[in-house]
């Protein structure tokens, strides 16, 4: 190719050989959702008299547990973490955490006091 390229139009009459088509995307397909048996507890234990609320019982990947930690703490407005399989909520909001379980079709029991 000793010629060179002075516009758009040049550009478009070289024929490439060995260019395919971009192959289509594969859609993503949402996990089913499993409604689960989680517990509501209410605990001060080991963190200097402050409260929390912990969601224990959640079956599933590590993923999904931290955006459904995720979502809860946001409803709320709060912080929290997720440690060895429970999601840890500051405060005490454990009504309003059942609320939005129970809304979002899990089964919510509460424990202790």
């Amino acid at each position: 190719m000793s010629k060179k390229l002075s516009s758009l139009e040049d550009l478009a009459k070289i024929k490439f050989d060995n260019l395919a088509p971009d192959p289509d995307p594969v859609p993503k397909t949402q996990p089913k959702f499993q409604a689960q048996d989680l517990e509501a507890h209410f605990s001060n234990k080991g963190r200097g008299g402050k409260t929390v609320t912990l969601i224990k019982g959640f079956d599933g990947s590590a993923d999904e547990l931290k955006k459904l930690a995720k979502n809860l703490k946001q409803s709320v407005g709060v912080g929290g973490s997720v440690k060895k399989g429970e999601i840890i909520v500051q405060g005490n909001y454990r009504e309003q955490l059942m609320t939005i379980l129970k809304e979002m079709g899990h089964r919510v029991k509460r424990i202790g006091g």
